[in-house]
């Protein structure tokens, strides 16, 4: 009975997968598929982006190895033993350059190879704040950046534990206060300009 009620609800998970990835967003907007829920986002306010501009200027010309950066790169992320997975779009994804992730990927690719992510709260945080949190450890990303805007706090992410779907290590300053990325980025990331 259990198999049954699995298998239903696969098929159900697959309904939905279907619907998303044919789903006809309006411009500007973002679609995701998170733990079995279709997530519309609208374009991102002012500081949502001066956020996002200001930690990718800082890769680009402080990080010890040269990053690729995109802010539209779908994840396609582990859910379950046999249903569905997740279909993200981090605000920000870092991959070395070396490895050239971006150029051949489809649009929802998986994370092997990802670095870090990196999300600034909006309208819902708790979706950034646990949520997401839990699919990018079960994807095994090494690092996730938090900046959540209603704290005021920037927070580090590290050591994923796939089994626990957790983070092992958490690194939070507040706004203002530097944060040290470790290897492969090497540097303190100012938080001045998040305020």
């Amino acid at each position: 009975m259990a198999d049954t009620e699995h298998d239903l609800s696969c098929a159900h998970e697959q309904s939905v997968l279907d619907v998303f990835l044919n789903l006809d967003t309006p411009e500007g907007s973002r679609a995701e598929l998170i733990e079995g829920e279709i997530v519309v986002s609208p374009a991102p306010i002012g500081k949502h982006e001066k956020i996002l501009s200001r930690i990718n200027w800082q890769v680009a010309r402080k990080s010890a190895v040269d990053m690729d950066c995109s802010g539209h790169k779908g994840l396609r992320l582990a859910r379950g033993e046999r249903c569905v997975k997740n279909y993200v779009i981090p605000d920000g994804v870092y991959a070395p350059m070396s490895l050239d992730l971006f150029e051949t990927a489809d649009s929802w690719m998986p994370a092997d190879g990802v670095t870090m992510v990196a999300e600034v709260t909006s309208g819902t945080p708790e979706r950034d704040r646990v949520v997401k949190r839990h699919c990018y450890a079960k994807a095994g990303v090494p690092l996730y950046l938090l900046v959540d805007c209603a704290e005021g706090t920037v927070s580090l992410l590290s050591e994923p534990d796939r089994k626990s779907e957790d983070y092992r290590e958490t690194l939070r300053v507040v706004f203002g206060k530097p944060l040290d990325l470790p290897a492969p980025f090497d540097f303190a990331l100012e938080t001045v300009d998040f305020a």
